[in-house]
């Protein structure tokens, strides 16, 4: 039986609280949650998928304090799941498609996930396509900038601007300003 939202959010608190026998359920927990979550982008890498589920258990493990109490458990988690998986890709340089991942946390239980996806979308739909990848590629993809300018055909220079000023139109509507020009 997968743990609920809740159950992960009461044992991480329990085991930053110091509860041996919390953290020790929390990482037991999270065992097939990662495994369905790494199985599902690399379909037959068995051997990966373990040593991502141990690497991302690890993580958890060494990371714990940054986790905010007062945000859900799994948006972290699967940050963290997220770019241990990058970081994989980037070592074997292959590639994983992300889409279908709104489908799948729903699937999982976790819209709160999908939802803050779609607010992210609807934040980015209001700059300019070419911020609005640049901030894509390297905030939420996880492409070093040197990537995203090759994918995109732009500069370096070019990327670093897009998403500086993308960050800084976001940051003014964020706050209820205006957006710079």
């Amino acid at each position: 039986m997968q743990a609920s939202e809740q159950q992960l959010q009461a044992w991480m608190t329990g085991g930053l609280d110091g509860d041996a026998a919390s953290h020790a359920a929390l990482l037991h927990a999270l065992v097939p949650l990662l495994r369905a979550f790494f199985g599902r982008r690399l379909p037959g890498a068995h051997a990966d998928v373990d040593d991502l589920i141990q690497e991302t258990l690890l993580a958890v493990h060494e990371k714990r304090a940054t986790y905010d109490r007062g945000r859900p458990f799994t948006a972290w988690l699967y940050a963290v799941a997220r770019y241990r998986l990058i970081d994989h890709c980037r070592r074997r340089r292959a590639s994983v498609s992300a889409e279908g991942l709104d489908e799948i946390l729903a699937m999982e239980g976790f819209e709160e996930m999908t939802s803050a996806h779609m607010d992210v979308e609807r934040l980015l739909a209001g700059l300019s396509p070419k911020q609005a990848q640049a901030i894509r590629d390297t905030h939420l993809t996880g492409l070093s900038v040197a990537e995203a300018a090759r994918n995109a055909a732009l500069s370096e220079s070019d990327i670093k601007v897009s998403v500086h000023r993308g960050l800084k139109a976001l940051a003014a509507r964020i706050r209820g300003g205006k957006r710079p020009s």
